[in-house]
């Protein structure tokens, strides 16, 4: 059964709590000697404990991929959405590099073509998607010479085209089966050698 209580209460002074009008004197006591006001947050944080507070909640940090200096409250969204150093993927090969290079990789690396197996053109990587949600998928013949096809690029003077680069997956693959093969052939060879310094 709860008691009605007709007991009031003060606000106190030095924390801008309401307590109740029987303990406000002792309470003003123990918080005023004991506890802080946050000059930042305004949180009351045990005085020995102050700078503590501050320094693991309100002071600058530096991002440790780019050392922009910055509050702690926002370094995980600076890092994962505005940090110029983190790391991000090409959305036409997925090589992960940095943010702040990624507009001048994808300029290039979007030019790159690729043979559309429905038309039998060669399309733009930046263009794909729009082309195959477009694509009538009527193949045309012009996957033969480049002679005609490209003929008014050439009269204008434009560069030959670069041969596609290897995948990352595939560069590390080779790198991979070339290890192996490294390592085994060096060990069939210590083997050999050793068999023929016994003899």
């Amino acid at each position: 059964m709860a008691v009605a209580s007709d007991e009031t209460t003060r606000i106190c002074n030095h924390c801008d709590r309401a307590i109740p009008s029987l303990n406000i004197d002792l309470h003003y006591a123990h918080c005023s000697r004991n506890l802080e006001k946050c000059k930042v947050c305004g949180d009351m944080v045990p005085k020995k404990h102050a700078e503590e507070h501050f320094l693991n909640t309100h002071a600058p940090v530096a991002c440790s991929l780019c050392s922009e200096t910055m509050e702690r409250e926002i370094l995980d969204i600076h890092r994962g959405e505005n940090c110029p150093r983190r790391i991000v993927t090409c959305e036409f090969c997925e090589f992960p590099l940095p943010a702040i290079d990624l507009a001048e990789h994808q300029e290039f690396c979007g030019n790159r073509t690729e043979l559309c197996h429905l038309c039998n053109r060669y399309i733009r990587l930046r263009e794909r998607y729009n082309h195959e949600s477009r694509c009538t998928g009527i193949a045309e013949n012009n996957v033969g010479s480049s002679r005609n096809v490209r003929a008014p690029e050439r009269e204008r003077g434009a560069q030959r085209r670069q041969p596609p680069e290897y995948s990352r997956r595939r560069l590390l693959f080779t790198i991979a089966i070339t290890g192996i093969a490294v390592l085994l052939g060096s060990l069939f060879f210590q083997k050999k050698t050793e068999t023929s310094q016994v003899h």
